[in-house]
């Protein structure tokens, strides 16, 4: 387990109130052209939920992604406190870097109710996580073109059920599942559960829409950036848990291309389902 990657996510998550409804986040000291897209949508639910009360749960976000992120400054994250029901609470952030948006996101939280029941079922035959390669593993064959990432600890173990990295230069079926979870122990706050689900959730989703085509984001040819990003969660579940993240992709086109992602607990409930639009530019 890497219980010390893990630690340094929620420290990560963790932002610094600078002014009411105003937080400061930074990002970790690696080598990346721009900001994980995970990361500010996951920074950016913690700012909303800092301004929430107890007993409301987050239950949809709804995300756009406008500019790469820098980082190598700290990121402000602004909120609108938009409405505060009964039994809903909504609210806006915006986060800030050179004194321009480049991600914003409105998120509700709702009181839970008693209602009705019915999900659709978790996809079954599916190998277990503890059978599958690990990162290290699956990646080995790119270790030199990964560098130090290669190495690095993982917060997040993702184990993949369908295809190894011999098959991603051909035309491959329009879906992929993937097992994540927390690789270490998190604490209890459901709300910071969710953040790492939203952070996870951006991992590997819009590269299922590469597998209908016979290729994968190393191809040099190819831009890929996230462009919007909508989540609703359903039910509770903890993120340090084996989690089955089942994605497809209904359509490419127009330089972007269109992914689904529903996650299921190991038990099968269904957890949270994910939309992301992305770009995928293909060069001449």
């Amino acid at each position: 387990m890497s219980q010390a990657a893990v630690d340094d996510l929620v420290a990560l998550l963790d932002l610094e109130a600078i002014e009411v409804n105003l937080f400061r986040g930074v990002s970790p000291d690696v080598e990346r052209q721009r900001v994980f897209g995970g990361q500010v949508a996951g920074q950016a639910l913690v700012a909303a939920a800092r301004t929430v009360d107890e007993g409301f749960a987050v239950h949809s976000l709804h995300a756009y992604f406008l500019r790469p992120g820098d980082a190598s400054v700290p990121i402000l994250y602004e909120v609108d406190r938009i409405r505060d029901g009964r039994s809903f609470v909504t609210r806006r952030v915006v986060a800030i870097q050179h004194g321009r948006a480049i991600f914003n996101v409105q998120a509700s939280f709702h009181r839970p109710e008693h209602g009705f029941e019915h999900q659709a079922p978790m996809p079954a035959d599916l190998p277990g996580p503890e059978s599958l390669p690990d990162f290290r593993e699956r990646w080995a064959p790119y270790a030199e073109v990964l560098g130090p990432a290669y190495d690095a600890e993982r917060a997040i173990d993702t184990r993949h059920c369908d295809w190894s990295h011999s098959d991603r230069r051909r035309v491959l079926p329009p879906y992929q599942r993937v097992w994540l979870r927390a690789d270490g122990r998190l604490p209890d706050d459901p709300v910071l559960h969710a953040c790492i689900v939203t952070y996870a959730s951006d991992m590997t989703l819009l590269d299922t829409a590469l597998l209908p085509h016979g290729t994968d984001a190393f191809d040099p040819t190819i831009a890929m950036a996230s462009l919007d990003h909508a989540m609703w969660f359903h039910r509770p579940f903890r993120a340090d848990e084996w989690l089955l993240y089942d994605q497809d992709t209904p359509t490419a086109s127009g330089g972007r291309g269109l992914a689904r992602g529903s996650i299921f607990s190991a038990s099968g409930d269904l957890a949270v389902s994910v939309v992301q639009e992305g770009l995928i530019r293909v060069a001449p």
